[in-house]
């Protein structure tokens, strides 16, 4: 999933298009932010692999080579004299142990399980992480589309000025009108250039902050296609169900949860540092001079063997338990409480933030419901208006500031309606995003 996306991507670009949809694929596949948070879920999950460790059989492999001279000490009320010398021989030496944990009253298994709660809680951070990405990579889009479509109605306004340029041009030359008619429509004109030149601007812009919300560094030599955003299911109904929904739903407010659930582990792990540790041990040991015996004498010219290797199997029980550490447990678990009551806290100031973002969502969602109703209502009162005000002039009868003002007004609502739309689709995203919901 990492490596398709690109190369559709890359398609994409090649055909000069990109659609909503590769857009999002994009943006979950390649931002930087959830490339980030998967590497951090991936480290959890590493995590939680050490945290077991403990609770599984300890082995270790040890083997030593020493040359040594084999002196002894003289000790007290030993008649026989020790003699030392110089005398250097090989020493081999080597060991297998185990040791297996059988109880440390839950230091180790709330240990681990509280890793695991952290891998699960980065994991939905990832998840946050993807939503995030989708959410921005919508934003950008429906903003990209929005400077398209206001191009058109630049484009739209300068064409309707140049006719009506033409058109005083020729009643100047008549004298129907005067001549100050000519230099403000030529400034129209002029203005109306301007703003699409503008405009084009302001796409290229526009794609350029897509590219970076779907995480790819390219050209901007593409066209966005029209695709708009459907209607969210419960948009228009009771908040209450939407608000219930994104608090089960939303993956922030999940992986806080399980910090919650990770902490209280925590601190009970903490606890487990007053009691002692019960393992069992075992091993295996081999050590001698050489490999292989060899006769010899001692100092007083009796016959003995050197070298050789002898081994010896051991096993038991070991307990240990650190009565006192300097109040270092008692500091840890206080810690770990102290800890729990920030986590539970910012987990409640999240669920709080839903609330507002829920309710702030829909509310927008209407608001720009309405908002699209009552633009295209303007937009088609101003283009009767530019109509009128048209023919008017043709007649005689009106004048250039009525043709100017209903010029000036058509243009503005053609661009209110574009952001009109734009606001709505924009609404509908950050509403999903609100909900938890892709």
């Amino acid at each position: 999933m990492m490596t398709a996306a690109p190369i559709l991507l890359f398609a994409t670009l090649s055909a000069r298009t990109v659609t909503l949809a590769e857009a999002e694929r994009a943006a979950e596949a390649q931002k930087p932010e959830v490339r980030a948070a998967h590497g951090a879920a991936a480290a959890g999950v590493a995590r939680t692999e050490q945290a077991r460790a403990p609770l599984l059989p300890q082995i270790k492999a040890e083997g030593e080579y020493d040359r040594t001279t084999g002196n002894r000490r003289q000790r007290p009320n030993r008649t026989t004299p020790v003699s030392n010398s110089w005398n250097f021989y090989n020493w081999w030496a080597g060991q297998v142990t185990g040791t297996q944990l059988i109880w440390d009253f839950g230091r180790s298994f709330y240990g681990w399980r509280a890793a695991e709660m952290r891998a699960v809680a980065l994991s939905d951070t990832e998840r946050a992480a993807r939503l995030e990405a989708v959410a921005a990579a919508r934003e950008a889009y429906f903003r990209a589309r929005a400077a398209k479509s206001l191009i058109g109605v630049a484009q739209q306004t300068y064409t309707n000025m140049e006719r009506h340029l033409e058109q005083i041009t020729g009643f100047v030359k008549v004298g129907t009108r005067p001549e100050i008619d000519l230099a403000q429509a030529r400034a129209g004109a002029a203005n109306a250039r301007v703003g699409v030149i503008r405009t084009e601007n302001d796409y290229i812009v526009a794609r350029a902050e897509l590219n970076q919300a779907m995480g790819i560094g390219a050209d901007t030599d593409y066209d966005v296609t029209d695709d708009s955003f459907p209607a969210v299911p419960g948009e228009s109904g009771p908040i209450a169900p939407l608000i219930d929904e994104a608090v089960g739903a939303r993956p922030d407010v999940a992986a806080l949860q399980a910090q919650v659930r990770a902490q209280e582990l925590t601190a009970r792990s903490a606890r487990g540092g007053y009691w002692p540790i019960l393992n069992a041990i075992a091993g295996v040991t081999e050590e001698g001079q050489s490999f292989k015996q060899t006769p010899s004498v001692d100092y007083l010219g009796n016959p003995i063997l050197n070298g050789g290797m002898a081994w010896n199997v051991w096993g038991g029980f070991q307990i240990v338990w650190p009565l006192f550490q300097g109040l270092q447990t008692r500091g840890v678990v206080r810690e770990a409480d102290a800890q729990l009551d920030v986590v539970r806290a910012e987990r409640d100031g999240t669920v709080n933030q839903v609330w507002v973002a829920v309710q702030r969502a829909a509310a927008t969602v209407r608001a720009a419901q309405e908002a699209v109703t009552a633009a295209e209502e303007a937009l088609n009162a101003a283009r009767e208006r530019l109509r009128l005000a048209d023919g008017r002039y043709a007649a005689g009868v009106g004048s250039i500031i009525e043709l100017s003002d209903a010029e000036v007004a058509a243009a503005n609502a053609g661009a209110q309606r574009v952001g009109a739309d734009y606001a709505l689709a924009a609404a509908r995203a950050a509403l999903c995003l609100a909900l938890g919901r892709k």
